[in-house]
């Protein structure tokens, strides 16, 4: 066998065993978490957990209704803030990107957005809103995370949008269609599978953010549907009732994680399949 073959050959099933190897170790720590989670989270699972609200500190009973709600009603509200101008912004950055310079500019702030810690958002949205109106809300909380989500949605309609052949726009431009127009009904909707996608990520992302919703939303031990007040959610339920003296609340806490771990991995799951489509050749 040739030397230089040889040699090469050994390099590549050295570099195989360690890629192995790193993958193997990943997984065996995923695995041990996941698991863990599920055992633990499950004996904690019940219906009042889904029917009562988080219990005073030393009671027993309790659950995290107020928490599930005030989550939900956090998450769909950046969503709906974040979705609108996360698509119009990623189409102006597709269909204008190599024109202008402000698209540049957009593009760079959108990618310094995407790796910025969450907390930094958190004390940002605190010092221009939170400080000046004097109290914590729920409307503080849905900007902090909508600006989490916004830069994951313009990324994703931007990356998608480019892979539209340029010959099903040629088209639509022989046709005399105005530009708007073929980027919303023609370009968008060729992709709008993906598109989609992007926004489901964009929610799971935001899901499970602990750190921004400690200077804004806070917390609420009782039920309130009041989004200028500060208003219960789960990922700050299970940071304080984790680090708590209390068996109820650490498995309250241990619940509600299993919870969010299980939202977060089906709205992936929903992302990777119901939504998979192919780019029009």
């Amino acid at each position: 066998m040739n030397p230089v073959y040889r040699k090469r050959l050994w390099a590549h099933r050295i570099g195989m065993a360690f890629s192995v190897l790193a993958m193997a170790v990943g997984l065996f720590f995923l695995v041990w978490i996941l698991l863990t989670l599920v055992v633990k989270g499950f004996s904690a699972l019940s219906l009042s957990m889904f029917t009562e609200t988080t219990p005073a500190p030393g009671s027993e009973g309790g659950g995290l209704m107020n928490a599930i709600v005030g989550s939900l009603m956090l998450v769909g509200a950046a969503t709906l803030v974040s979705t609108p101008v996360g698509i119009l912004a990623g189409i102006y950055l597709a269909e204008y990107g190599e024109e202008s310079w402000l698209a540049q500019v957009t593009r760079f702030v959108t990618d310094i957005m995407l790796s910025a810690p969450s907390i930094v958002i958190g004390l940002f949205v605190y010092a221009i809103y939170v400080a000046n109106v004097k109290h914590f809300s729920g409307w503080a909380g849905t900007f902090a995370i909508s600006l989490i989500a916004i830069p994951v949605v313009v990324r994703t309609t931007d990356n998608m949008l480019k892979l539209v052949p340029n010959s099903l726009r040629e088209a639509a431009f022989s046709l005399g269609a105005p530009r708007w127009k073929v980027a919303m009904l023609v370009r968008l909707r060729a992709v709008k599978a993906g598109v989609v996608t992007g926004v489901l990520l964009a929610v799971a992302r935001i899901s499970g953010e602990t750190a921004p919703l400690l200077f804004t939303a806070l917390n609420n031990q009782f039920f309130s549907a009041d989004m200028n007040k500060p208003l219960a959610n789960l990922p700050v339920v299970i940071y304080q009732f984790a680090m708590s003296p209390y068996d109820n609340w650490r498995s309250l806490a241990w619940g509600g994680a299993l919870l969010i771990t299980f939202s977060v991995l089906g709205l992936n799951i929903l992302s990777r399949t119901l939504f998979s489509q192919k780019v029009p050749n």
